[in-house]
């Protein structure tokens, strides 16, 4: 069975509201008691998978969860055990679950990678969790006699720790899971209730937040782009083509959005978010003639989180990076506290923005959609991608043929903002051509492919790291009206960008020379 459903964190402002909502005569409450079994070393983890027994009621359920057909979707297999088995093994402390019954299922290719008796011999009870769950079940009645219902749950409790109770970590998150009729009833209803109380969208499951508890981290790692779970090939339609590059992109921005509005502050978190939310923008604007279900304000929105974000990153990235550096290089201490406490907008209120968890769940819905409902289903998007390549290198050529004009400038001052100008406009051209390059690499030939990616990579990382450290100077040089210490900073990295632009102009170079895959 596919279980489909979306998780939202609730913000402690709207708990009451929410709980009037979800508490009502119709509502049930449920003590969830569960018990999540993994390797020492967490391997069903590492795979995506969950695997638990929980009391639910008078009953015990034995629940393996896995990676589903879409973001929101989940393979799951529940089985009801024996409630006098179950307490015999409570009281000998011997809980534990039943692998055997796995063999012929559902889930079973889920498992492939493990062999069943020898994974039962290493499993471990890591941790449990003590639950309330509050659930009611949404209904619509639609005129073709089709009955759309969603159930509604609200979880409050803690997960404690497997062999330490004192280490827990509290639960406080409200699921929608479909339960019958059609896909757009769930987003739909999600939508109103996450407008209503200010929901922000969470990936991280039980699981995951209890694996997170065994190592004694809060958040997992930051996660890239990873250009491998792209699943098309040379037959691909053009709708089906967009849908599973936004799903690319969305497997980047989901797991970094939910650590941000979970409380995370760490770099990585919000670069990894910034560089998910520009290629998703690049792919929206590259291929929005692909599809006839693209919202127009989803680029708009994009584009004003990528700015609201750019701001706090750079601050964050002088105070955290580049001040540790230049110390290391023996310059006075300049303190970039204040101004990034100056910033009204911080990426957890950029990112809980109701306008982008809206949107997050619109791509969401649209990735899930049947691309073969579209008008443009008979044609392919390998006919299409090449027109899309010429354009955005002849965008980057005529901003290459920009940075040069802005050489000629007599203006000294002039021509040094024109130029840096000119270098940020090359970059992003440079920046959104490889992005779309990457999507669309496995419908060409690996060999021409896998060469042009490689220089225009190295000369978009060598750019980039040159800005880098122009844009730095810069702010120690404007820093220094305040702070006298920020002179030495900006000195220093004036004099270290000269190696570096060096650089980039041999990868440059080397770039324009290659000829293009298309």
């Amino acid at each position: 069975m596919q279980e489909i459903e979306l998780k939202f964190l609730v913000p402690e402002s709207r708990l009451k509201g929410l709980m009037r909502q979800a508490k009502v005569k119709s509502s049930q409450v449920t003590q969830l008691a569960a018990h999540y079994y993994d390797t020492p070393d967490q391997q069903l983890a590492q795979a995506g998978i969950g695997l638990r027994i929980r009391q639910e009621g008078d009953a015990w359920v034995q629940t393996i969860k896995a990676g589903g057909d879409g973001i929101a979707a989940r393979l799951e297999h529940n089985a009801t055990l024996d409630n006098e088995q179950v307490q015999n093994m409570l009281e000998n402390n011997a809980l534990m679950p039943d692998l055997t019954i796995y063999k012929d299922s559902l889930i079973a290719p889920a498992l492939t990678d493990f062999k069943l008796k020898k994974l039962a011999k290493k499993l471990t009870r890591l941790y449990v969790t003590d639950v309330e769950r509050t659930t009611r079940l949404l209904i619509e009645d639609t005129s073709d006699e089709v009955v759309n219902s969603i159930e509604m749950a609200y979880d409050y409790g803690e997960i404690i720790h497997g062999t330490d109770d004192t280490q827990r970590d509290a639960i406080q998150e409200v699921e929608f899971e479909l339960i019958a009729g059609e896909l757009d009833f769930l987003f739909t209803t999600a939508k109103t209730w996450c407008q209503r109380h200010k929901l922000c969208l969470s990936t991280v499951t039980k699981a995951e937040r209890g694996g997170l508890l065994i190592k004694g981290q809060n958040y997992s790692s930051a996660t890239a782009a990873d250009l491998s779970t792209l699943s098309i090939n040379k037959k691909i339609t053009m709708p089906a083509f967009l849908r599973a590059v936004v799903h690319n992109c969305l497997l980047q921005i989901l797991p970094n959005s939910s650590a941000i509005v979970a409380g995370s502050k760490d770099n990585d978190h919000i670069l990894q978010l910034s560089i998910g939310i520009e290629r998703l923008h690049t792919v929206l604007q590259a291929f929005d003639s692909f599809s006839d279900e693209i919202n127009p304000d989803w680029s708009a929105i994009l584009q004003q989180t990528a700015t609201l974000l750019a701001d706090y990153r750079k601050l964050a990235h002088l105070s955290n990076h580049i001040e540790p550096m230049l110390q290391q290089h023996g310059a006075p201490i300049v303190d970039w506290t204040a101004d990034i406490d100056a910033i009204k907008i911080t990426p957890v209120t950029a990112i809980s923005a109701n306008d982008f968890q809206i949107m997050l769940l619109e791509l969401i819905a649209f990735t899930m959609s049947d691309p073969s409902l579209e008008p443009q289903t008979d044609k392919l998007a390998i006919n299409k991608l090449e027109k899309v390549l010429i354009k955005y290198y002849d965008k980057l050529l005529e901003a290459e043929q920009y940075l040069e004009d802005s050489y000629d400038d007599s203006d000294s001052e002039l021509e040094k903002e024109s130029i840096i100008k000119a270098l940020h406009n090359l970059h992003a051209h440079l920046k959104n051509l490889c992005s779309i390059s990457e999507l669309v690499a496995p419908l060409y030939s690996k060999k021409k492919t896998k060469r042009w990616l490689k220089r225009a990579v190295k000369a978009q990382k060598a750019l980039g790291q040159q800005l880098n450290m122009i844009d730095c100077q810069q702010y120690y040089q404007c820093k220094a009206s305040s702070d006298s210490a920020a002179l030495y900073a900006a000195g220093w990295l004036n004099a270290a960008s000269i190696p570096i632009e060096k650089a980039t102009e041999k990868h440059l170079d080397k770039f324009y020379d290659c000829s293009v895959f298309w």
